[in-house]
Parts: C-alpha cells; structure tokens; sequence
C-alpha cells in the first residue's frame, strides 16, 4: 500500500504541472487592468477568473464575508500571473493604509495615481489595495480625536491576509472551486504594506507587533507614523521610515538584527552585516512625494521576499482559517533580484521561449543570462550553466527565484536556462552553441520535488553534460541498465538535499521511509556505485541520526541565521567528496532560498575536462 500511495503521489505532482500546460503555457493571463472597491472586486472575481482559465470554477473567499464594506479599493494590473502554475505567488501587492477617506471611485483612484502606485503596479505586476479606517477619524464635542484605526481594522487585517495569501485555496473535492481572491488581486512572495500617517500608526501598534502578520511582509514604508512605547516589532522585516522617533527606529532596528550604522544622502542607514535583507532606513520630509516613493521601491524594498518555509501551523495552529495555505509563520525573508521589464537592476537579461527543439511537443523555456554573455563581452568559456527543474505545479521563474538561483546568477555572474519538458539534455548543448561565453566545462544541474527526479533523470541520462548535479528533494527515478553502463566511463559529484519534514524522512523516528517514489538510501548506493566506491549496506539511524551511515567529513552551519544544516560528505580514494547528503532541520517539503547557496557550495569545486571527460576537483574554489 506504501507504494501505491507514493506511487499515486509522483502522478498526481506529474498530472498537476502537465494540466497546466495542456493549452499551451502562458506565465501572465490577458485581463486588463481594473479599479473598485473591495466588494465589486468580489463581485466580478469569480466569473472573470473562470473566463481567463477556461475548466477551473470559482467563489469568492469565505474569509471576507465579514469583512466591513466600504473601507477598501483595489487596483489590479493588467497581465497578472497565471494561478495555472505557483505564478501568482510572484504577483507584487502594495497595501496601503491610510487615514484618508475616498467619497467615490474617483477620488480613490486619483489618490494612488498621485502616489505613483499606479505606476509602480504596472511596472512590477500585481496589485494595490487601499484600506482607511472602518470607523473614520472625528472630534468628540471636546474636541478630542475619535475613529480612526484601532482593533476591529487588525482583524480586517487579519481578514484579508488570509484571503490574499490563500494561493491554490479550493473547497477540496472533484471538481473543486477555487478561491477567487488570491489570484484576483492576491500573493504571496512580494508583498509591501506601505502606511500614511494614521496609517503607519496602525502598523505599527497593531501589525508590526503580530507575527503572523509582520512575517508576511518584504517590506514596510512607514510615513509620519507613532509608535506607542508598549508596542514592539515581531519579527526582521526591511523597513523604510521617514519622520519617525528614535525609538521606533531602534525597535526595528533591533528586530532586524542591525550590527551596522551607515549615512548617504542624510539617510540613516541600518543593516545587519551577514544578511543585507535585514535593514532599516530612516530619512525626514516635509512631504510624500511620488519620487519618494518610487525611489525607496526601487532602491530598497524590491530587493526582499518573503517564502514560507516552516511547517504549517506550528505559530499559528488555533487562529480562524488555520488549515488555510500557506499558514507558515513565520515566512522566511530572503534577498530578491527583482526582474522588472525583463531584466534586473544588475544586468541579467529574461527571456521566454517556445518551440520543439527539446521534444516532439511544443514546450516553453526560459533563459535568464547575464548581458555580458548576450553582447558577446564577456569572454569564450567562462560563465558557468545552470540547468534549472522546476517541481509539479511550480512556475519556472517563480521557482528560480524562490530557490534562490537568480540571486546566485546575479552575485556570481551565471546563467540559468529552465522550463517545460527539459529532461532532454540537449537543452545544455543549445545554450552552449547560443552563447559562446559559456562553460562547457562548468554546467551544473539543481531540481525541487519532481524537479529533483528530472535532475536524476537527466543526469543518469547524459552524465558527461554536466560537472556536479544537486537533486533536492527528488521523486525517484528508475534508472535503466542501458544509462547505468555508462558510468563505468563516467564519474559525476552529486549532492542529495532533504529535511527533516520532509515526505520520506520521518523526523520523530529518526528513519527513511523507503518508498517507491522517493528513495534517497537507494540513490546514495546508486551514486556511489557510479563513482566506483564503497556502498551503505545497511542504515544505523540510532548511530548516526539524521543520515544513518558513517561519513568522511561532516559540517553544521546554520542558514539565514535560522535553521541549523548537516552536510555529509563521503570520498573516493582520492579523497574527493563525490557524493554527499545535506539535511536541514525542522522544514518540510518546499522551496527555500538557501538551498541553492548550499548547492553552489558543493558544484563550484567541480569541473569536467572537455578532452578526456574527468571530473577536476579544486577545493579552493570560490
């Protein structure tokens, strides 16, 4: 029965990504751009996304049933993600809190245009939700300030983040229905809550200090904001401050663990020295101005992203709509490389292709490749390749981003090629012909989930195309006969990744579950078979936990300052580390930016000799 269930799982994960492909992939859907309240949104949501994804249905999310009328607009780009693939996570929301108060459509529309975040949602694609208070500010008759922001607006907060962040939200069942509000005007990765006088107020002592809450932002722009001396900040977000008290900017100071003071431009500068993303600017203004705001967006809040990494419901197991996606606090925050009209800040050119030149079908690709290489500048073999395998249901950008390989190719100078039906690895021969700049010598391979069984596949397929391969938590792959022989000509350093919540590690038992599907002590043996050294005959979880075998070398580090990693790395009789296994504590089966930093840690000591095909170890390579 074991292997039935696991079996059904590879399929289903196989069916999910095929299904959305079927009409020819698509990463942006054709909507046009719109603007009303909250409720018409809610309105029109259902019959338009089931317009734009034809066989999908849909219903306005339960979580905002309750939530109070006529305090909230939304403005939603045109050509937003499609909810076909994990696109919509990449779908940048501005939520902007203020104490104004909006007579019509009008005047709310004009108030953002004014901002420039009309502007700023087109360019990055996504949406823009305007909120001011349920109750509005007022004077009693002593004149003293009433209304305003207060609890009943946190738990409208409350409300709408979890419909915002519901991505992939259904009534279960066959067919489902899907939730409309996350891929309406929703997301997950890139969202920035942006607060205006009164607005920044609230934030403050009713947001910040939430973790559930604070630790789904990338970013805060807090404008002429107070700050009570009870309230605290709950967890590293990027913070841009302008007219704030000392004590505020040291309280987010302090959350993001800032060890570092700088100055520009009469700007305060705060950061934590080992992680960039954790940092905090504080400047003063007499006025908010739309340049302002497109500065400190470009400049500053667009380069962090929040991913959810922790088990679900382990904060936040008895909140209403627990059993909601992406329940996770706190998310991960992680540095991004923004990509906005197809390149980033630092010169790494997107492009989308479609065609058969990988397979019989019509399949789609992306190249993400630094400019350097695209102008011919950069010199004949020397930036390395990645062949990037994305898992079921995951979008191909989306997932280079969220694995942390744009970072990694903007850092280090690298280009990436991933997409559809790419386990034909004449993939790596095209690139290599396109771009001469290109390492022949230095290609290497990483994949998530079934984007890790591609990566067994592919590199068990045509071994020599490649110097070193990371297959992060993978399907298995059933090797033939045919691919295995070539090994006996062939070396090639793998690294397995896992964690300890994974789908076959069973953390509370300190045990593989050996399953048909995803095999990890039968792919250590399979690789150590294939590099001519000794295999595992049995696995000792009581004397070894985590791995179950004795290793040549071992290291713990801990990744983004937050969970502890094992690596373990066994050596041929050269004392090369040829194979290895890294595990990471307490996260479960998903995407992390670390692990692709894990992944060029172990690849980049490795090369393959172009005339004789032998693997070149170098251990000082940086």
């Amino acid at each position: 029965m074991k292997k039935l269930c696991c079996l059904f799982l590879a399929l289903l994960m196989v069916l999910t990504a095929a299904s959305a492909f079927a009409a020819g992939y698509q990463q942006h859907l054709a909507n046009e751009s719109t603007f009303a309240s909250l409720e018409a949104a809610r309105a029109a949501e259902s019959d338009e996304m089931a317009e734009l994804t034809p066989g999908r249905a849909y219903m306005p999310d339960p979580a905002l049933d309750t939530y109070p009328e006529g305090t909230t607009w939304v403005y939603r780009s045109a050509g937003i993600y499609t909810p076909l693939s994990a696109a919509p996570r990449m779908n940048t929301n501005f939520l902007v809190y203020t104490e104004e108060m909006f007579e019509d459509e009008g005047a709310a529309y004009a108030y953002l245009k004014d901002l420039g975040l009309i502007d700023l949602c087109d360019a990055a694609v996504g949406s823009i939700v305007l909120v001011s208070p349920i109750t509005p500010v007022g004077q009693d008759s002593n004149g003293a300030r009433t209304g305003g922001f207060g609890q009943a607006d946190q738990y409208a907060y409350f409300l709408l983040q979890s419909a915002m962040c519901n991505i992939g939200g259904s009534t279960g069942g066959s067919p489902a229905t899907y939730y409309a509000d996350s891929v309406y005007y929703g997301g997950l990765t890139y969202r920035y809550l942006i607060g205006i006088g009164g607005g920044a107020t609230f934030i403050n002592d009713y947001i910040a200090g939430a973790l559930d809450d604070i630790s789904r932002i990338a970013g805060l722009f807090l404008y002429d904001g107070k700050m009570a001396d009870i309230s605290k900040v709950a967890d590293r977000v990027p913070t841009y401050l302008v007219n704030a008290s000392e004590k505020t900017i040291a309280k987010y100071a302090a959350a993001n663990e800032c060890d570092a003071y700088g100055e520009e431009d009469g700007v305060q500068i705060y950061f934590n020295q080992a992680r960039p993303q954790q940092a905090v600017r504080a400047a003063q203004a007499d006025q908010l101005t739309a340049d302002m705001l497109s500065d400190v967006f470009y400049s500053f809040l667009s380069h962090a992203m929040r991913v959810p990494v922790l088990k679900a419901g382990q904060n936040n197991a008895n909140m209403l709509f627990a059993d909601y996606n992406w329940n996770a606090a706190p998310y991960t925050l992680s540095v991004r490389v923004p990509i906005f009209n197809g390149r980033t800040q630092t010169g790494l050119v997107l492009s989308e292709h479609h065609g058969t030149e990988f397979s019989e079908d019509e399949s789609y690709w992306y190249e993400l490749v630094p400019e350097e290489v695209i102008d011919g500048t950069a010199p004949e073999h020397s930036v390395v390749l990645w062949v990037s395998n994305h898992g079921g249901g995951d979008d191909t950008v989306q997932y280079m981003d969220e694995i942390g390989l744009i970072e990694l190719a903007s850092n280090e100078r690298q280009a990436i090629i991933g997409g559809q039906n790419l386990a034909n690895p004449e993939m790596v021969t095209y690139m290599l012909e396109k771009y001469p700049a290109l390492d022949p010598s230095r290609v290497y391979t990483q994949g998530y989930s079934m984007g890790g069984g591609n990566t067994l596949n592919i590199i068990q397929k045509k071994p020599a195309y490649f110097a070193a391969a990371v297959p992060m938590a993978a399907v298995f792959y059933n090797v033939t006969e045919e691919e295995k022989a070539q090994f006996e000509k062939v070396d090639l350093p793998v690294m397995l990744l896992t964690s300890t919540y994974d789908y076959f590690f069973e953390w509370e038992n300190f045990t593989w579950r050996v399953t048909a599907g995803m095999n990890y002590p039968q792919n250590l043996n399979d690789f150590l078979s294939y590099n001519e050294m000794d295999g595992i005959e049995s696995f000792d979880m009581e004397a070894y936990p985590f791995h179950g075998f004795k290793s040549d070398a071992y290291r713990r580090i801990t990744l983004n300052g937050e969970y502890t990693n094992h690596t373990w790395f066994l050596k041929n009789k050269a004392g090369v580390p040829m194979v290895g296994l890294t595990v990471t504590e307490f996260l479960p089966h998903g995407l992390y930016p670390e692990y692709t930093k894990l992944a060029w840690d172990y690849v980049k000591h490795f090369s393959r000799n172009q005339e004789t095909g032998e693997i070149i170890y170098n251990p000082y390579a940086e």
